[in-house]
C-alpha cells in the first residue's frame, strides 16, 4: 500500500510518518528527505532546483520499484491546488500508486493557532524545516486547499489534539476499513 500524508508546513506529517511506520512497519520517505539536497546546493524554486529534485525522485522511484509489493509505503509532502509543482509531484504519487498501491490519502491539518506553534519549534530547525510562522497563517487565510485523491479515498485529519499515535491509529482503522471488501 502507499500511504501519502499531505499536509501544509507544521502539521504533524512526518512525527505521524514515524509513528504509523511503527504500527505498520514498511518505509517512510519524507518530503524533506528528497528535497534538502536541492534546498542546500540550489536555489529554491529556480530551474535547478526544481531538476535537482526530479533527479532525485529519479533514483528514489527506482529504489522503491526494488521494494516488495508487500512493503508499506508511507510518503509525506505538501501538495496544494493552483500549483503547477504539485500537480507534478501528484502525477508522481499516482505513477507509484500504479505498482505499489492501493492509494491511501490522508489530508493532516490542525487550527491555525497550533500550526503557529508546531512551525515555530526549534526541532525544525535542526531538520532543515521551515519555521516561518507567517507561512502558516497564510496557508490558513488564502484557504488553501490540499490536492490529492478522490473523496472516497481521502481521510481529513485534524491533528490539532491528536498525539501522533492516536492519528497514526486512526489512519490504520480507516485503512482497515478501507481495505475490507464490500459486502
Amino acid at each position: 500500500m502507499l500511504i501519502f500524508l499531505n499536509g501544509f508546513p507544521g502539521t504533524g506529517k512526518l512525527t505521524i510518518g514515524q509513528a504509523l511506520m511503527d504500527r505498520l512497519g514498511g518505509r517512510l520517505l519524507d518530503v524533506h528527505t528528497q528535497m534538502n539536497i536541492a534546498y542546500a546546493l540550489t536555489e529554491f524554486k529556480s530551474e535547478a532546483f526544481y531538476d535537482t529534485v526530479r533527479a532525485i525522485w529519479k533514483i528514489t522511484d527506482g529504489l522503491i520499484a526494488d521494494l516488495p509489493a508487500d512493503t508499506p509505503l508511507i510518503l509525506t509532502d505538501a501538495l496544494r491546488e493552483g500549483s503547477d509543482w504539485s500537480r507534478e509531484a501528484w502525477a508522481r504519487i499516482e505513477a507509484l500508486a500504479e505498482s505499489h498501491g492501493p492509494l491511501y490519502v490522508v489530508h493532516v491539518h490542525c487550527d491555525p493557532d497550533e500550526n503557529v506553534r508546531r512551525i515555530g519549534s526549534a526541532g525544525r530547525e535542526a531538520m532543515a524545516k521551515s519555521r516561518k510562522r507567517a507561512l502558516a497563517l497564510q496557508y490558513h487565510e488564502e484557504g488553501q486547499l490540499l490536492m490529492g485523491g478522490d473523496a472516497d479515498r481521502v481521510l481529513s485529519l485534524d491533528t490539532t489534539e491528536l498525539t501522533a499515535d492516536e492519528c497514526a491509529e486512526a489512519i490504520a482503522d480507516w485503512i482497515v476499513t478501507k481495505a475490507a471488501p464490500a459486502e
